[in-house]
């Protein structure tokens, strides 16, 4: 299988480290099948950060190697996928509160910060927060949470 990293910085060394709290499956590497959706996202970090360059990396995992980690899959949006999401945005410790090696699910829509505070003000119901938060479009991504688990990455 071929993923796809976009970002505004060189990468040699893949760091968990680096990766910021609050994302949508906890801390971590993220990559897509997709490879627009990864320019896109390292244009947006080259916007944002005003520096760097836009890069996109591709990587090759064997899909049988997966079968030796711990997998959480999301099909496609659901109630489950959104308290996920919520949970992982809303944990701001470096601690990761699941122990999956990867998680595979959709993108949640870049205006989930403003919907997560609508939940905790009781403005919307989980319910509504899981329709809120849905990309346009299903947009599948991958975190990488565990060194095991990008130890099989091989960049091409």
């Amino acid at each position: 299988m071929i993923l796809y990293h976009g970002t505004n910085a060189v990468i040699n060394n893949i760091d968990i480290a680096q990766s910021r709290v609050g994302k949508d499956f906890g801390l971590g590497f993220y990559l897509t099948p997709d490879k627009q959706v990864a320019h896109r996202q390292a244009e947006q970090k080259f916007e944002q950060f005003g520096m760097g360059e836009v890069l996109v990396y591709k990587y090759f995992i064997d899909e049988e190697a997966l079968k030796t980690l711990k997998v959480l899959r999301f099909d496609d949006y659901s109630l489950d996928w959104a308290r996920f999401v919520l949970s992982n945005r809303r944990n701001r410790s470096r601690q990761q509160i699941h122990e999956y090696d990867i998680v595979k699910g959709p993108i949640a829509d870049d205006v989930v910060g403003y919907q997560i505070r609508r939940v905790e003000e009781g403005i919307i119901s989980e319910e509504q927060f899981l329709e809120e938060i849905k990309f346009h479009t299903v947009t599948i991504q991958y975190l990488f949470a565990t060194q095991k688990a990008i130890n099989l990455l091989q960049a091409i």
